[in-house]
């Protein structure tokens, strides 16, 4: 009987893929992860199932679409019936752990004290922070990390940018937090028999913008490298309201939040401060990657343990004049760096065909010798990434799903869906009776919008007809049919 892999998932929050010397980024300086990328396999066109964390995290770690997890917003938290990843495992005997983010419920203070609420998710170990700062971390474990040494959560604007703060030490980030949770577990065993399952959920590279001070500095001598946001010049009156709306003031009309990033206040000076620092955190998070890694290498582990390194979606970092995140599906939004490795199981390479993250959960269960669930909506890609002749060309299409995901206060609920293929991409707002059409071989930067265009007309029709079906089979698999009647 072979012996059973352990299960590493390191997840960012709101990572693009260009963040990444191995996605080809000629700046950043990513040296672990891209090691990673060259020892495994890369997915070059992964896509999350929505742009919004929630949603997002109950897709990929149930297998199922957001709409059918229940889980289609923040703020909400998954039904109970719900079967994430960590629960699968621990069912069959894997020891499950967690340390940083995982918003599968509200991390809000009225909410939660230590920990957001919990379905029954399988996990032994649960080291929660919903974010750094106390305003969402609260009485966190990371918080109590930070008290422990006699330190609090403390940042600082920066003196060239109001967009940018300086962050906490190197050693004290929630990143390195993250990072001595998982080499501890992982230690810890080493020597047991029961397999593992571990997820280290770093906040980082998520705004608030706040690298550690002595990953930011290289960056400040060379800012002329550093190049302006994409699609600075799109033209948004063509495009739904809400990416208007947001490029005056990022989550400019939801409550509660302060807006900021605003395409009017924001000179060239600050567009590059908010990048340098954005790839700073990213070259913070892939050092305390390298401390993981580390850690299962000197405890003889790496061999037998599958690692993930993903993202749960992007970040718009300026591109079309808007930051952060919202109900829009541009890829440097949906798009997420994926990188599997299983040293002696799974072939190395990269691969350039469509991939959902839906995939992910039922993948990881057959690599453990166990059927996919049979809610999962996913499927396993197990054996092709064991062997390259089994036929895999991708995903026809990629589905994401915008359900009133954040608590917007532009006119109704945004209601909006999106299908994208390898060369055309259609959204639909539902409740503006408004959408997008582009054509991705001639406009990469998906600018100009083809909606209203009538010679778009039947491509348009295709694509909506397509995008019919998807949402059609996202409808729940569950519970099972047991009889013809």
């Amino acid at each position: 009987m072979r012996q059973r892999p352990n299960i590493l998932i390191l997840c960012t929050d709101q990572q693009r893929t260009d963040t990444l010397g191995c996605y080809g980024n000629p700046i950043v300086s990513t040296p672990n992860i891209d090691g990673l990328a060259e020892q495994g396999v890369l997915f070059e066109n992964a896509f999350v199932q929505s742009p919004v964390c929630s949603p997002s995290r109950g897709s990929f770690l149930t297998g199922r679409y957001p709409r059918t997890t229940g889980l289609r917003q923040n703020g909400q938290i998954m039904p109970p019936t719900e079967k994430p990843i960590s629960r699968l495992l621990a069912d069959a005997g894997y020891v499950a752990g967690l340390v940083g983010k995982f918003h599968l419920a509200p991390g809000a203070p009225e909410i939660a004290t230590d920990t957001e609420p919990r379905i029954d998710d399988g996990f032994c170990e649960f080291n929660w922070a919903q974010a750094p700062s106390d305003l969402w971390g609260m009485n966190s474990d990371y918080t109590r990390f930070l008290s422990d040494r006699g330190l609090e959560y403390r940042t600082t604007p920066h003196e060239w940018s109001p967009w940018v703060q300086n962050g906490m030490p190197e050693n004290s980030t929630e990143a390195a937090w993250c990072a001595t949770r998982a080499t501890a577990f992982i230690s810890k065993h080493a020597s047991r028999d029961a397999p593992w399952f571990f997820m280290a959920n770093i906040f980082a590279p998520h705004h608030p913008f706040d690298p550690p001070p002595s990953f930011l500095a290289p960056y400040l001598d060379r800012l002329e490298d550093i190049p302006m946001p994409d699609a600075m010049d799109d033209d948004l009156s063509r495009k739904p309201v809400y990416q208007q709306t947001d490029s005056e003031g990022a989550y400019g009309q939801v409550k509660g939040f302060i807006g900021g990033f605003g395409r009017h206040q924001m000179s060239t000076l600050d567009h590059k401060m908010v990048k340098a620092a954005y790839w700073a955190m990213c070259e913070h998070v892939d050092r305390q990657v390298g401390r993981i890694l580390d850690a299962l290498n000197e405890t003889g582990q790496a061999e037998n343990t599958l690692v993930v390194f993903m993202s749960d979606h992007g970040e718009m970092m300026g591109d079309h004049n808007i930051y952060l995140k919202g109900p829009y599906f541009y890829d440097p939004l949906i798009r997420v760096p994926l990188i599997v490795r299983f040293p002696g199981k799974f072939v190395p390479g990269r691969f350039g065909g469509l991939f959902e993250l839906v995939h992910l959960a039922p993948t990881l269960l057959e690599a453990t010798g166990q059927q996919p669930h049979p809610g999962m909506q996913g499927r396993s890609v197990h054996d092709w990434l064991r062997d390259r002749d089994v036929p895999f060309e991708g995903d026809q299409s990629i589905y994401c799903e915008y359900y009133n995901a954040m608590p917007y206060h532009v006119g109704p609920a945004a209601q909006l869906t999106m299908l994208r293929t390898e060369t055309h991409k259609i959204v639909v707002d539902h409740a503006h009776d408004d959408g997008e059409l582009y054509d991705l071989v001639s406009d990469p930067l998906e600018m100009n919008n083809l909606w209203l265009d009538p010679d778009a007309l039947p491509q348009k029709a295709e694509l909506l007809t397509q995008l019919t079906h998807r949402m059609a089979f996202t409808s729940d698999p569950l519970p099972p049919r047991l009889s013809e009647w």
